[in-house]
């Protein structure tokens, strides 16, 4: 099984969208196996969007995250990544599909609401930023039989 990292930036925990974010993605059969509300602070902003670092809008990245809480997430599932962006919508909410997260609750590409690894590579690392492997659960829905063929 997958397993991709979802952010729900500080926008979208101000705004009380916790509980909806969370259902979109268990919804599409996702399994949550790691939760977490924190504060993420500059250290640990600048290792999460190192690959931003020499980039114009990598400031204001950096004091947007850090501004508030923020929910760190891990989701399994066939096709995680695949399936948790296509939930979430395109980065810039103005040309997210209705019916997305960020079509149906963004406005702005900088208050976009929610962060999802791009790849299977760049999830591995980033859950490894966010989590220890002590943190991620590992159980049995009773349905996931219903979800996939075997």
């Amino acid at each position: 099984m997958q397993k991709t990292l979802i952010l729900i930036k500080p926008d979208g925990v101000q705004r009380g969208l916790i509980g909806q974010i969370v259902t979109r993605f268990e919804r599409r059969g996702l399994k949550i196996v790691a939760m977490k509300l924190l504060q993420m602070d500059t250290a640990l902003a600048h290792q999460h969007y190192a690959i931003h670092k020499d980039k114009a809008f990598f400031k204001n990245l950096v004091d947007f995250i850090t501004s508030g809480p923020i929910v760190a997430i891990v989701i399994e599932g066939d096709n995680a990544v695949a399936i948790a962006r296509n939930t979430m919508g395109k980065t810039n909410p103005a040309e997210a599909s209705l019916g997305t997260i960020r079509g149906d609750f963004g406005v702005d590409i900088g208050r976009n609401l929610v962060h999802g690894s791009d790849s299977e590579e760049n999830a591995k690392k980033e859950v490894g930023i966010f989590f220890n492997e002590s943190e991620i659960m590992n159980y049995k829905r009773e349905i996931d039989c219903w979800l996939t063929e075997a």
